[in-house]
């Protein structure tokens, strides 16, 4: 970075760490930023505030659409703000597909933490990355972090692969269900039950608790049948209603509970430690596509390469090995 940038860095480091609302949402878009000159003020910026980062909890959420993640989420923050915690969520959307921008208004889907202080929401456009999840949700994770926010929430969409990639960034990882009759295990994979550190079945009042507490019992039975992925943990299955604040407490008492655990076995710290790990890795394979597609000759070489393993004539090994000893890697 240039001595003529680095003056701003110094000052948006010093305004995020204050708790300045503009100057993390600049520091957001600033590592959101595909320019090669913001990319390096993002990684000075990111270095700057990581001393103060990693005392939040990380919560991922996610559920079919229509489950009610954004309700739960609204309520469930303004409990947590009553507290006296500061909650940031980071709503990561669809993109569209003409401008790359979020599509959904989580603003005004979370209306009761986009009146409050205490809460940070930023709708991250996934412009085409995996799963709907934004590239740049953990540098987003740490800002956040730094600005004051002890509570992180990143809701997923519920689609494709987002769910795995959630559940890599965060400490605890919900899932929410809805309540039916003979449809519990509709619509949701057995990836998502193996991943899942809570369960819980929303829209749990009124006519709908008797298939609630159903709907319950068939993902208890359901996780009884894989093998746990920690050993200080099984995946509890709990009924809330999200709309009505019903069960709430319990599940933030449930999230503690999980947190607790895991640092007592000193597990909690081992996760972040392989999670910071394979951010590094993630990003350097990044890196290296990119360096591999921005030189014309082997970009080139690339789009040549994939016509004869799609044709069938060049085995996609020799192939990888033609490319990496022309790029010298």
């Amino acid at each position: 970075m240039s001595d003529a940038a680095r003056p701003d860095v110094d000052a948006l480091a010093a305004a995020i760490l204050a708790g300045e609302r503009a100057a993390l949402a600049r520091g957001i878009t600033l590592v959101e930023s595909k320019r090669p000159d913001h990319r390096d003020q993002a990684r000075a910026l990111v270095q700057q505030v990581m001393p103060k980062t990693g005392n939040a909890i990380r919560i991922g959420m996610t559920g079919v659409p229509g489950v009610g993640k954004s309700t739960t989420i609204d309520n469930f923050g303004a409990m947590l703000i009553e507290q006296g915690h500061r909650l940031a969520v980071l709503a990561v959307d669809p993109s569209s597909t003409r401008t790359g921008g979020s599509i959904l208004g989580d603003k005004t889907r979370m209306a009761r933490l986009a009146a409050s202080k205490g809460a940070y929401i930023r709708p991250s456009p996934s412009a085409g990355t995996l799963g709907g999840v934004t590239a740049k949700s953990r540098e987003t994770i740490l800002l956040c972090e730094a600005a004051g926010h002890d509570v992180v929430v990143v809701e997923t969409v519920g689609i494709g692969q987002s769910e795995t990639a959630v559940a890599d960034m965060v400490d605890v990882f919900v899932v929410l269900m809805l309540p039916g009759a003979g449809d519990e295990l509709q619509g949701i994979k057995k990836g998502v039950l193996e991943i899942a550190d809570i369960i819980t079945i929303n829209k749990a009042d009124g006519d709908n608790a008797p298939a609630a507490r159903k709907a319950a019992a068939h993902y208890r039975a359901a996780l009884d049948i894989l093998a746990p992925t920690s050993k200080v943990w099984k995946p509890p299955v709990l009924t809330q209603s999200g709309l009505q604040s019903d069960g709430l407490e319990t599940l933030w008492a449930t999230i503690k509970d999980h947190r607790a655990k895991h640092q007592a076995a000193g597990l909690f710290a081992k996760r972040r430690t392989d999670q910071n790990l394979g951010w590094m890795r993630d990003m350097l394979r990044e890196r290296a596509m990119e360096r591999l597609t921005r030189d014309p000759d082997l970009r080139a070489a690339i789009d040549v390469a994939e016509a004869h393993v799609a044709a069938g004539t060049l085995a996609p090994s020799i192939a990888v090995e033609q490319l990496v000893k022309q790029a010298n890697l």
